[in-house]
């Protein structure tokens, strides 16, 4: 997979078929759909950043691109989408073919424009703390620490808001630090814009405009009013923390048999409104600290009554479930409005029980937020992560915003749309296909909020039909595209991105010609052999994984199991080798012989196992996978596994049962844990104290070794993993044996001496492997 690896060091894509399916049938029968896994903004050290505007195609609106056919004695370039011919503008009249454009060369397929003489006025980023006070005084006291380090750690220029929420929303003002200053809300109480503004003395020294939307400085609003309630980091550090250390658990008793009054919904509807109002088209952010589920306002997730137990995965399948429906309708409508605004809403859920994430998944999703899960304010997890959201030295999240995503490409392929954080801006036109994936009817979308490692999964449409001579349409036998990125960086600067892609598609005869032939025909097995040539497993599993979880989401009765088994068959039967009703003959090509271990690895994951989990975890897993990219993403599904011991240095294990050892230690990447497991010798010499002694050097290193490979993992990740450091047999060993092929489980025969068993009814990857050949090959 190593050339796939370049590809996406190049230009950060990674695609499934990167030989393309060249007719509509064939792409059906490919099983994996075509399609692309892009990080817009992956930092590229080498790429060029140009300081003029682009060039584009007067029909299509293309970038001029290295694939564009150049006449350099006419000064004309024929756009290789629509194929129209662009006269060059006078200040190219010097190209020729030793004066090449930057655009041109062959090797900047990427490249970025930064727009000359923008005279715009930087705005600085804006951020809103939107904290939730109903939660333990221990809880309060880790909470307050965290946003104080927070604020220390926020860009001087960028402006900061703060509202607390309980049984009543309190908005401070931050503008008059002199006496501390609130504005109260009922928290069951639904506010419009105009009486948050009316409410809040908006039009006390200037009178409300009688027409237009009353939004920001220059539609009405006196800078002075957005001053009192969003302020510059360093003229409000003092005030800010002034706040926050009186600020108390809500005050409002909770009587012993229900659940805290908690408004979580009006307050989110709030800092919404008066971000709109203040700061509409900026970089603002709003922060949500929630420590438990919303009993108050619109949106509650379940009621006060703690004799109501909260919705699991079983009530939402037998839809008994009654607030969920009308809490996502809220957030729906919460989301088009930030997405609207341009205003990104990030979400940190800290509480043993759920807070209500997968009822605000599409607000956080659709603008592109960040989303942290942890068990409390006081774990590694959450204060790790929130540092990392405003670090810019060690580990830089590159965070950037007001983003919109096109695409081009060739007439012979259709966008069915994008399963990723983003939002449709519903353009139509000949390249949208009737077929809807994801975010799909469109070919542009709001990226309101992205990051270094936002990922998008584009789905792709052939929409050719075969003809009966393949060859007449070998003519041209290359298939473009053109991702095109507006966004703000996160020093304030317009940039636009452009990343060009050819790839070529391969088609075998005409299926009327083929069917006459009992034996694939010669031109039937050239077409499978190149399509095997560029498959690449790792974004195929990917795109898999994508799929299947949001089909669980959208499709009532849908069975994700047989779905998996399906194409996994149908695509082995396809591209594998092998002899009617003979098992032992089938064989795979390496290119596609580690597809099926990603299969079985993916239906035992937590994106396909809903059992176990709350719809807050589910929910919360999908987001991340839905935003990372493809090596992030493989090991969600497939984790990696390292093993060390005296008699050889780390080195990869297989993800088995049999990998564990009494004299070894392994060190798992599930990417939301990270496990550091002792085998049981180990873990006797460890206890024993063996490590201190000077004549065991090599065994303390032995044990220090995988601390310092996980220290690496956690400190390049977002969200920070959580770390577990166990032994064998050990309660916290299960974290481990959850991901473990159970090749030796209590009904197999025993394990190997000093090793382990899982104690699971599932089947082991050889079983598993032995079904699909016998299907197969029938």
């Amino acid at each position: 997979m190593a050339e796939f690896l370049d590809l996406e060091i190049q230009d950060g894509v990674r695609m499934p078929w990167n030989v393309i399916p060249g007719t509509k049938s064939e792409a059906a029968n490919a099983v994996v759909p075509v399609a692309a896994i892009y990080t817009p903004i992956k930092h590229f050290p080498s790429m060029p950043v140009l300081p003029y505007s682009p060039l584009r195609c007067r029909t299509c609106r293309s970038v001029l691109n290295p694939f564009s056919i150049v006449d350099f004695a006419a000064k004309i370039w024929i756009c290789p989408f629509c194929f129209q011919r662009n006269h060059f503008p006078p200040h190219y009249a010097s190209i020729s073919d030793d004066n090449l454009p930057a655009e041109l060369f062959p090797q900047y397929t990427t490249i970025e424009y930064e727009t000359p003489g923008d005279t715009t006025p930087i705005v600085p980023p804006v951020f809103m703390f939107v904290v939730d006070t109903c939660v333990i005084e221990e809880e309060m006291s880790y909470l307050k620490s965290s946003l104080s380090q927070a604020i220390e750690l926020l860009p001087e220029n960028s402006l900061v808001g703060l509202i607390t929420f309980g049984t009543f929303v309190h908005v401070h003002e931050l503008g008059f630090g002199q006496i501390p200053k609130t504005y109260v809300f009922k928290g069951s109480k639904d506010l419009s814009k105009d009486q948050l503004l009316e409410q809040m003395s908006f039009f006390a020294k200037k009178p409300k405009p009688a027409v237009g939307v009353i939004a920001g400085a220059r539609d009405g609003l006196s800078s002075e009013s957005i001053s009192r309630f969003l302020l510059p980091a360093s003229e409000c550090e003092f005030t800010l923390n002034s706040v926050l250390e009186e600020l108390q658990k809500d005050p409002w008793q909770v009587p012993a048999d229900q659940r805290a009054t908690r408004c979580t919904s009006t307050a989110l509807s709030i800092a919404a409104s008066l971000l709109g109002a203040c700061v509409p088209g900026s970089a603002a952010r709003i922060m949500a600290f929630i420590g438990g589920p919303a009993t108050e306002g619109s949106a509650p997730i379940v009621s006060k009554q703690l004799s109501e137990p909260i919705r699991s995965h079983k009530d939402l399948d037998k839809d008994s479930v009654p607030h969920f429906h009308k809490c996502v309708k809220f957030y729906d409508g919460l989301s088009k409005q930030l997405v609207h605004q341009g205003h990104v809403l990030d979400l940190f859920a800290c509480a043993l029980d759920q807070v209500g994430i997968a009822e605000l998944k599409s607000a956080v999703e659709s603008t592109g937020g960040l989303v942290v899960l942890a068990e409390s304010f006081g774990h590694q997890v959450f204060k790790d992560s929130l540092k990392r959201v405003f670090q810019s030295a060690d580990f830089d999240l590159g965070l950037s915003s007001n983003g919109i995503f096109e695409i081009n490409c060739s007439k012979d392929m259709k966008v069915q749309g994008i399963i990723g954080p983003c939002a449709s801006l519903e353009k139509k036109g000949p390249l949208v296909s009737d077929t809807v994936i994801g975010q799909g009817g469109t070919s542009a979308w709001k990226m309101c909020g992205l990051d270094k490692s936002t990922s998008l999964c584009l789905f792709f449409d052939i929409v050719r039909k075969e003809t009966p001579d393949a060859t007449a349409q070998a003519t041209s036998n290359q298939f473009y595209f053109q991702f095109l990125t507006y966004y703000q960086n996160n020093s304030g600067q317009m940039r636009f991105r452009v990343t060009t892609l050819s790839r070529r598609w391969v088609a075998g005869p005409g299926s009327i010609q083929a069917s006459f032939h009992l034996l694939p025909s010669f031109d039937q097995l050239y077409m499978i052999l190149e399509l095997i040539a560029g498959f690449d497993q790792e974004a195929a599993a990917i795109v898999m994984a994508r799929q299947v979880s949001f089909k669980m989401e959208t499709e009532a009765e849908f069975d994700p199991i047989r779905w998996l088994d399906k194409a996994l068959i149908n695509l082995c039967s396809r591209f594998g080798e092998f002899q009617k009703e003979t098992p032992s003959s089938f064989s795979l090509s390496p290119r596609l012989s580690i597809f099926p271990q990603f299969m079985f690895h993916l239906r035992r994951s937590q994106f396909v196992q809903v059992f176990n989990n709350s719809p807050d975890e589910t929910a919360y897993f999908r987001m991340i996978l839905n935003r990372e990219n493809v090596s992030n993403s493989v090991v969600m599904v497939q984790p990696s596994l390292i093993s060390y011991s005296f008699h050889s240095g780390p080195e990869p294990a297989l993800l088995d049962v049999a990998a564990i050892a009494p004299d070894r230690i392994l060190l798992l990447d599930s990417f939301f844990t990270v496990v550091i497991f002792h085998g049981s010798t180990i873990a006797q010499w460890r206890k024993a104290g063996y490590h201190n002694e000077p004549e065991h050097q090599a065994f303390a290193q032995l044990l220090r070794a995988p601390h310092d490979d996980a220290d690496l993992i956690v400190k390049e990740r977002f969200p920070v993993p959580r770390l577990v450091i166990c032994d064998q047999h050990g309660s916290q060993a299960r974290f481990l044996l959850a991901k473990l092929n159970p090749s030796a489980t209590y009904n197999t025969e025993a394990a190997l001496p000093g090793g382990d068993i899982i104690f699971t009814d599932d089947v082991s990857f050889e079983v598993f492997l032995d079904h699909l050949q016998r299907l197969v090959v029938q």
